[in-house]
């Protein structure tokens, strides 16, 4: 009997000295859709020998916890979770990370956690430290979000608003799991400074961040005869201006994204030629809007290498962004590209999205019959910017797309969408006499938020 009370008053008194832990404020938010897609065929080129369809449910669990420890001082955290197709294979365990995250694939179909930092409201301003997102700037076209090591400050001085912020994109340093690291100051880097104006309907802002990677320095093999190619560093800077405004019922926004520096930059010259670096995209975007029905347009660029200058690479590391889908085929990086992969061409010729090298056009309309009801259809052509040496053509091809979505309740909607892809001859490839078809895609997704 003794004992029992001894263990109660023990579990009392660490309850007492806990009570601060019972203080955490938790909020939880989320988002968890299911969809189901219908691609008519996984090749556009009419030769192929194997060009089936798909069609196969998928499905993803993201949820963000905060735990407010106490005003102003923040733990945020988020997972992914049974990110799979339905009865579909699971992935083959591994060490590569999936696109735009800091887990496997394997991890995202079971549970996977994205983000932990820690976020501050200082009297110096707001600090985040941890594992967070990178890549979002501006404007959603441009954006390729990923989970890195960061540390970021930002603070607010009456209309302005300054953002400084570090970030760790690799570490090669020897450790417990890089034991055989022999090499010191080849990790990846990126130091980045943002300032902000903000109006009534609008903001217009401006970052500019300088990349340091230095992960192909380690390539160079002492006492190798040749030497290994490598031992270069890629440094250079992007500048994004970016502006979204309201102006009447029209909204615009517009982003340019200018990369300038070096591409590869040889410690000995003897291994390698020296290669500049100088990238450019851009798009303009807008909509206005006319009580029930609506349209608008969009124009983006995203320049491509010139095959003929062998010193200067012009495209290759900018691109459109896997957060920007403007079609439902095209460049679409979320619901085709990540769910069913690489759409091939012929001749080499490929489409995985997100755009690169290529002049985007949109036109689109929609209308809003009801307030929970949206019907939008629009026509998209794009064309490549430098044809890839040997190409028969430079079109990607024009598509239509219509989609509806309707809002069941205010935190659960349905989308059905429809595209259909007049395949241009850019997917012929350097293979002149091959022949490409069209394509198509059927999509509908359940969307969970709360």
């Amino acid at each position: 009997m003794k004992r029992f009370w001894l263990v109660l008053l023990s579990m009392g008194l660490i309850m007492a000295f806990s009570v601060s832990a019972f203080a955490v404020d938790v909020k939880v938010s989320g988002e968890y859709y299911v969809a189901g897609l219908y691609l008519n065929k996984t090749s556009l080129a009419n030769d192929a020998q194997n060009n089936p369809g798909t069609a196969f449910y998928f499905q993803r669990l993201r949820v963000k916890t905060d735990f407010v420890v106490s005003p102003g001082l923040t733990l945020v955290t988020r997972f992914d979770a049974l990110e799979r197709i339905w009865g579909g294979n699971r992935s083959t365990p591994g060490t590569t990370l999936a696109p735009n995250s800091d887990d496997t694939r394997a991890e995202k179909e079971n549970i996977a956690f994205e983000w932990a930092y820690i976020d501050y409201v200082s009297p110096i301003g707001t600090f985040d430290i941890g594992l967070m997102n990178d890549g979002e700037t501006g404007t959603i076209f441009g954006n390729t979000y990923q989970p890195l090591g960061r540390i970021k400050w930002n603070n607010t001085f009456g209309p302005f608003t300054l953002k400084a912020d570090i970030t760790k994109a690799k570490d090669q340093s020897y450790s417990a799991v890089s034991s055989t690291a022999t090499y010191t100051d080849a990790d990846d880097d990126k130091y980045g400074l943002e300032g902000v104006y903000q109006w009534k309907d609008g903001r217009a802002g401006m970052k500019v961040t300088y990349y340091r990677y230095a992960d192909s320095e380690p390539a160079i093999i002492p006492g190798s005869n040749p030497p290994a190619a490598g031992n270069y560093r890629k440094t250079y800077f992007k500048f994004e201006p970016y502006a979204i405004a309201k102006i009447g019922p029209v909204d615009i926004q517009a982003e340019i994204n200018y990369a300038n520096g070096n591409l590869k930059s040889y410690d000995n010259t003897s291994l390698g030629t020296d290669v500049k670096l100088e990238n450019l995209s851009g798009w303009i975007d807008a909509t206005a809007n006319l009580g029930m029905a609506y349209f608008g347009g969009t124009i983006a660029y995203v320049s491509g290498d010139d095959p003929n200058t062998k010193d200067r690479q012009e495209g290759g590391t900018l691109n459109g962004g896997t957060d920007w889908n403007p079609c439902l085929i095209l460049f679409n990086y979320y619901d085709r590209t990540y769910w069913v992969g690489t759409l091939a061409g012929d001749g080499g010729s490929t489409n995985s999205g997100p755009m690169s090298n290529a002049w985007f056009y949109q036109g689109r309309a929609g209308v809003k019959p009801i307030a929970d009801l949206d019907i939008m259809a629009s026509l998209s052509y794009a064309s490549a910017d430098k044809k890839p040496a040997g190409y028969v053509g430079g079109s990607y091809g024009w598509e239509a797309d219509v989609t509806g979505t309707y809002k069941i309740t205010n935190n659960l909607s349905y989308m059905l969408g429809i595209g259909y892809l007049f395949t241009g001859d850019y997917f012929k490839g350097t293979a002149g006499a091959s022949q490409v078809g069209d394509d198509y895609m059927l999509i509908n997704k359940l969307t969970l938020t709360f």
